[in-house]
């Protein structure tokens, strides 16, 4: 019995248990951290419930493409964590842009949106890609509208989502409707659950692998809410990172911007490879790996590697799989154009 219980107490800590973790985390130094939010509420376009459905028709709705094959959806899958898992995302006609769609998910927290932050919220992003030539290719923003207002249960829509509005049926609404859908893509996760205060949400590796974050210094870009998303930083902070993308100067034209980007968030992001702006890195322990040595100048151990991997899976949220589920979307009417 006694050599039973000692196999059985093995087996718990090789599989980082929490009923048999060790290691201890200072809570002290988490200061940086904040568990997520419900909902990312913004002053500026308060939701509603016919807001947010009318956002989350608009968002599955491919109409709002030239050829009718692209929705936001199609780039930012709600079923696969809110992306395409792919390195760049394809728009009309099979075209392909030059960075990689990132998560919509949490992504109402961020300081900006884009890459190289020229959308200041979700609001403003959400339009951008449906004039894009290679995303979703409508000509302008009359299009666009004349496309709405002949489907004759959007504009019933549009009427019940902005009903103090004279003309409810504009662009700006669009992109407010779809953020309000996007400020409720939220998931909360083990980690919230143990900086809420529950020792037990983390395996003892995870709580090694926090340790390791911390003390590596990670948290230096991801921290906050997003674990990440709260600011920009230069990509090759310590040592040149090969890239010809110019990141954030592309948008400023500051030669001080010169290869920054938005820093990820790492909320899910065991889900949503491959890496970077280019989805150029296929493996999150390579990831890590590579933030450590380019961003920080530190080598990191096989051992410090994984437990880091370990910590980052407790990130993995929670979908509301009712939330997301796609709407019925209103039928066309006699003008609606067919492409």
């Amino acid at each position: 019995m006694k050599r039973r219980i000692l196999i059985l107490l093995a087996m718990g800590l090789a599989a980082g248990s929490p009923a048999f973790a060790q290691t201890e985390v200072n809570r002290a130094l988490l200061g940086m951290f904040q568990p997520i939010l419900e909902v990312a509420e913004n002053p500026a376009n308060p939701l509603t419930e016919a807001k947010i459905n009318l956002g989350r028709m608009l968002y599955y709705e491919t109409r709002l493409s030239k050829n009718r094959t692209v929705s936001c959806n199609s780039c930012h899958d709600l079923a696969s964590f809110g992306d395409d898992g792919k390195p760049v995302s394809t728009g009309i006609h099979e075209q392909t842009g030059g960075r990689s769609a990132p998560t919509v998910y949490n992504a109402a927290i961020h300081i900006a949106q884009f890459w190289d932050g020229r959308a200041a919220d979700v609001e403003a992003q959400a339009v951008g890609p449906v004039l894009n030539p290679i995303e979703m290719g409508m000509p302008d923003e009359a299009y666009v509208l004349n496309v709405l207002k002949s489907i004759p249960g959007y504009v019933e829509a549009f009427a019940k989502a902005f009903p103090e509005e004279k003309n409810p049926l504009t662009y700006e609404n669009v992109g407010k409707a779809i953020g309000a859908f996007e400020r409720k893509l939220m998931t909360p996760s083990r980690f919230d659950a143990f900086l809420k205060g529950d020792d037990t949400a983390l395996s003892d590796v995870e709580k090694q692998g926090l340790n390791l974050f911390v003390t590596t210094g990670c948290t230096v870009c991801h921290n906050g809410m997003g674990v990440g998303g709260h600011l920009f930083q230069k990509l090759g902070l310590v040592k040149e990172w090969p890239t010809k993308d110019l990141g954030r100067y592309e948008h400023t034209k500051n030669d001080v911007d010169k290869y920054f980007f938005k820093v990820p968030s790492l909320r899910n992001i065991t889900e949503t490879g491959p890496y970077l702006h280019d989805g150029s890195i296929a493996s999150l322990e390579e990831m890590v790996n590579k933030m450590a040595e380019f961003q920080l100048g530190r080598t990191l151990s096989s051992e410090d590697t994984n437990a880091i991997v370990a910590f980052l899976g407790s990130l993995k949220g929670s979908v509301d799989e009712a939330y997301i589920k796609k709407p019925e979307l209103p039928e066309d009417g006699p003008d609606t154009p067919k492409g």
